[in-house]
């Protein structure tokens, strides 16, 4: 269906993509498989039209084409779910989903309600209840990713790239996602898959195109290779996550949470989160796991003090009551969040790596008044080196970085701070398997210093490998606090899906 011939993109003076090429077929999964800068995204970006300076060649069902803009390409017959939103906030789902195509009757007025309707039929294959009127900004990540799949399966594309589209979304709407890749592929479309988790290419994927450092390394059949080889060809090297092997014992409490509850910012009567109390102690991991919906981010973001006007309880560092009421309150407290969204939250992407890293302890860089610049540099180099952040360059803006990297600039900034308690909100989501490793390192790394980590995860392997105890979440409630030796993937989820 399509074929690449030589395809390369600079950006700058960095080469992003080295003489590609590739096979799609149809009727097939198609993995594309890499670690992140590999080069994925960027060639996706390249077949979708919206990067159009390239080298090489692209067929489409047997002819050449060339696309100027995302919409050629859209017209020619792909579409694309982009892993990082392409959603405008406050517009309505509806909205969202027929921007640039809107139906209208014959004097040019939008079908509103028409619109509604098919935008329902899409949300309610995907087992998405929430009327297409609802705004986007009110919208969790797991939830407008799903908007995202619905706007691409609107249009009738032959080409269907999906980037990491089970990044944010539960079980429940992962197996929905499957069964619509199932039929997609009986009614002979062409599947582009680009996902960081193997087992999941594994149950999915007909075929697989290894790339690395920009460069296409091997493609294939997925049932003639196994899950070492192909970590290999992607890493050029063995990958194995270190279980945890030095808990934390007992150590002094760092943090208590009481009775947090968490008011609906538009549904009266109705919480987010409802009493839940928990500690942390010096040294300690505690994973969070709940599927969409369960209230997980919320919880992080009630901590450092992002719902002040509707949450409730108390929050207390090394046996003292804080009163946190914004974020300034949790960072003067000992409290570091690293978001769920990297680009929205985490990041200024049109500054450079040095600006993002220093942004956090900008004070602690002065020299009578003004920011020394021997100082920030240091200080970016230093936490460039330690967390190993591909780049030529600190003056390299974030946005140009892959998503792996850009996770570990969000690190390094709340590393900067030295804090008591980190807070991780999916760090992992994205981001390849050597990455992954590297971030396991590190969060073990800094227990092992005595940091407090709470962190929140949709991987079960990845709670249960790097945890020291396991809170499980559903609906807003803590159903479950299990300790690592005790914890297993049933066990997990049967308190995930049921109360009690």
């Amino acid at each position: 269906m399509l074929v690449t011939r030589n395809i390369s993109k600079r950006f700058g003076g960095v080469i992003a993509l080295s003489s590609i090429n590739m096979e799609l077929h149809a009727g097939k999964v198609n993995a594309i498989i890499g670690e992140n800068g590999a080069g994925k995204s960027t060639l996706m970006k390249i077949l979708s039209g919206v990067h159009t300076e390239y080298e090489g060649s692209i067929e489409l069902n047997g002819k050449a084409v060339k696309f100027r803009n995302t919409k050629e390409a859209e017209d020619a017959g792909i579409a694309i779910i982009h892993q990082e939103l392409n959603l405008v906030p406050y517009l309505s789902i509806a909205e969202n989903i027929f921007l640039g195509r809107e139906l209208v009757d014959a004097f040019g007025m939008v079908k509103a309600k028409l619109m509604d309707d098919k935008t329902a039929e899409l949300l309610a294959k995907l087992n998405l209840t929430i009327h297409p009127d609802t705004k986007i900004a009110a919208l969790k990540v797991g939830q407008q990713q799903l908007v995202e799949i619905a706007k691409a399966l609107y249009t009738n594309a032959e080409v269907i790239i999906m980037d990491e589209p089970t990044s944010a979304i539960s079980d429940k709407e992962v197996d929905n996602l499957y069964s619509i890749i199932a039929q997609l592929k009986a009614e002979g479309k062409t599947i582009v898959y680009i996902s960081h988790k193997l087992k999941e290419l594994f149950a999915l994927a007909d075929r697989f195109v290894v790339l690395r450092d920009g460069c296409t390394v091997d493609e294939g059949n997925m049932n003639s290779i196994t899950q070492d080889e192909l970590i290999h060809k992607m890493t050029g090297r063995k990958i194995a996550v270190e279980k945890r092997t030095a808990h934390f014992n007992n150590g002094t409490e760092l943090l208590s949470v009481k009775n947090i509850s968490l008011k609906h910012s538009f549904i009266r009567f109705k919480n987010i989160l409802n009493n839940i109390s928990f500690q942390l102690h010096k040294g300690e991991i505690i994973g969070v796991y709940g599927l969409m919906g369960a209230g997980r981010t919320e919880l992080m973001e009630c901590i450092f003090g992002l719902h002040p006007k509707n949450s409730s309880g108390e929050v207390m560092v090394n046996s003292s009551a804080q009163k946190i009421k914004c974020p300034a309150d949790a960072i003067a407290a000992g409290i570091a969040l690293v978001p769920e969204d990297r680009k929205l939250h985490g990041l200024i992407l049109n500054q450079t790596i040095k600006s993002n890293i220093s942004i956090t302890i900008l004070q602690k860089l002065e020299s009578w008044g003004l920011l020394n610049f021997k100082k920030e540099k240091k200080l970016a180099h230093d936490y460039i080196s330690k967390l190993s952040i591909k780049t030529s360059s600190d003056q390299n803006l974030a946005r140009n970085l892959s998503g792996g990297n850009q996770q570990k600039i969000v690190l390094a900034k709340w590393m900067a701070t030295h804090p008591q308690i980190l807070l991780l909100d999916e760090p992992t989501r994205g981001i390849d398997v050597n990455a992954k490793s590297e971030i396991y390192k590190l969060i073990k790394m800094l227990a092992d210093e005595g940091m407090g980590i709470i962190m929140v995860s949709s991987e079960m392997s990845e709670i249960l490998s790097v945890s020291d105890k396991i809170l499980v979440m559903t609906e807003g409630q803590l159903t479950a606090t299990i300790p690592i030796e005790e914890a297993t993937e049933a066990s997990i989820l049967k308190y995930a899906i049921h109360k009690n």
